[in-house]
């Protein structure tokens, strides 16, 4: 009688088929759920990234102006930061201020312009966006 008392706690110890594909189907529920509530979060921090890029470039156009004594043209874009320009007006005491020209977190360039058509007294700079294409959703207008 005792051997066979262990023999029955023997077999129901352990988990079923079903009980271990119940747990995993409510892990792949939970683990999918927090992967769509971040990608709201991803896309924010993107949009931050424009932010902080066009401020690190602002500052930068900035200092090329003080040297200068005028911002770059829309010709010369942002590259007049990384390269001398050899269009008109060369700038007299030019200086690389940045190795490369930035990207936006989507793989595309910062959109440059002076003067520009929502800041006519200054310059506008921006990130076309996901889309990538200027419209009413471009990040950093």
């Amino acid at each position: 009688m005792p051997t066979n008392k262990r023999r029955e706690r023997f077999v129901q110890s352990g988990y079923t088929l079903f009980e271990i594909m119940l747990v995993l189907g409510i892990i792949a529920v939970l683990v999918g759920s927090a992967i769509y509530m971040l990608v709201g979060n991803i896309d924010v921090a993107k949009e931050q990234r424009v932010n902080s890029d066009i401020e690190a470039i602002s500052m930068q156009l900035r200092t090329y102006e003080m040297l200068n004594y005028r911002m770059p043209t829309t010709e010369q874009g942002l590259k007049a930061l990384v390269t001398q320009p050899s269009t008109e007006p060369r700038p007299r005491r030019w200086k690389q201020l940045m190795k490369s020209v930035p990207i936006d977190p989507w793989g595309a360039e910062y959109v440059y312009r002076n003067p520009g058509k929502k800041n006519p007294s200054g310059f506008d700079i921006y990130s076309l966006g996901p889309d990538g294409k200027e419209s009413d959703d471009d990040v950093g207008k």
